[in-house]
């Protein structure tokens, strides 16, 4: 299993309660993260799915949610 595999399985496992710096981890595993005006938006892939998050100590499970789903549509 790689490191990207292990931090995906992780927050798999614990949508509620996932930080800050593992969701952060996983979208610079699956794409790159651009500075907004209030709010950094994570682009996922080529660039076909952009998703805005609020930074949180701990993420809205809805975020994370969200970004699982792009994830698996890959």
């Amino acid at each position: 299993m790689t490191r990207k595999e292990k931090l995906l399985d992780k927050v798999k496992r614990n949508v509620r309660n996932t930080s800050l710096e593992d969701f952060e981890a996983l979208i610079n595993a699956y794409g790159r993260i651009e500075e907004g005006s209030k709010h950094p938006k994570a682009i996922i892939g080529e660039g076909n799915y952009p998703m805005s998050y609020k930074r949180e100590k701990r993420i809205k499970s809805c975020y994370v949610k969200q970004l699982l789903d792009i994830i698996d549509s890959l």
